[in-house]
């Protein structure tokens, strides 16, 4: 009888021991799916700007004159009828108190290899709606339209809406007789917000045209296929996270839109897709959705 009395305590603490832990794992599983979803929502978003702001370097690297590549793309499309003799090593107006371009010869009296330079000072209101402030240094090989040359870009205290942008930046033609094909790698990619927030990003594109293969001097009707693969990794306040990502449906772009119009990438920390961002339909517009644990959400490309 006494043993008996001796075992209630003993019995009561394995009670209160055991409901303990059952509460401890509980409130251990909410934070878990909390921490999922934060790192699904953190993650896409970050790798969506990542993803507009060097597709930005794209088309502007593209853009400078149709002597480089396609020429009127990115922030050029604007300046229709200056061009940049490049026959001169001077710092040439594009018509606009907004930046200047400046092309030198790199082994006079070839032409090329070429350095552009694109200046947009401390301060650039694109026709796009976006402030550009610092460098863009690019070196290109030969004529970007021509299979097997390359055009490398790095930055000078370069900004795009107050996110400062570092890294390097390549394209190489990897087109064939029928079409376009331009391979892009971004090495150390770097985006720094003002609240000194960042994302870190390496990147592989291939951008393969599907429209617009008969007017080869226009480009403004062209329409490109990307499919890609990148890894990233993201500094928010208090949270660090990494991540990988990958083409699921084909990106969409053309030179007269700012955003990717259609495709799906999926986002994921391990062998599973965490989230899809759905950038639509095909429509010009700066929204895509994100699809996590089943829900889908809207988001406001910048």
């Amino acid at each position: 009888m006494k043993m008996r009395k001796n075992l209630a305590p003993l019995l009561t603490c394995t009670i209160l021991a055991l409901f303990i832990f059952l509460s401890c794992k509980k409130e251990t599983s909410i934070t878990g799916q909390q921490n999922e979803t934060q790192f699904a929502t953190v993650s896409s978003q970050s790798d969506a700007e990542a993803e507009l702001i060097f597709d930005d370097v794209f088309d502007n690297v593209m853009g400078v004159n149709a002597e480089l590549a396609f020429g009127e793309t990115g922030v050029f499309s604007s300046v229709r009828s200056m061009d940049v003799d490049m026959r001169t090593n001077s710092t040439d107006s594009l018509g606009t108190p907004c930046f200047t371009v400046s092309i030198t010869r790199l082994a006079p009296p070839a032409l090329f290899p070429v350095k552009v330079v694109t200046d947009f000072g401390t301060g650039c209101v694109g026709r796009d709606g976006r402030t550009r402030k610092g460098k863009i240094i690019t070196v290109y090989t030969g004529r970007l339209t021509v299979p097997g040359k390359v055009a490398e870009t790095i930055f000078d205290g370069y900004y795009i809406n107050n996110i400062h942008v570092e890294g390097t930046h390549r394209i190489k033609n990897n087109s064939t007789s029928q079409v376009y094909v331009f391979q892009t790698d971004i090495q150390d990619g770097k985006i720094t917000k003002s609240n000194s927030n960042y994302t870190q990003w390496n990147s592989k594109k291939t951008y393969s045209q599907i429209e617009g293969l008969g007017t080869t001097f226009w480009p403004k009707d062209d329409v490109f296929s990307l499919s890609s693969e990148a890894q990233g990794s993201v500094k928010t306040d208090a949270v660090f996270f990494t991540w990988t990502s990958k083409t699921l449906e084909p990106l969409i772009k053309n030179f007269t839109c700012r955003w990717i119009v259609k495709g799906k990438i999926g986002i994921s920390k391990s062998s599973t897709d965490t989230v899809v961002i759905d950038y639509g339909n095909g429509d010009c517009n700066n929204k895509a959705t994100l699809t996590i644990n089943g829900l889908t959400k809207e988001i406001t490309l910048d």
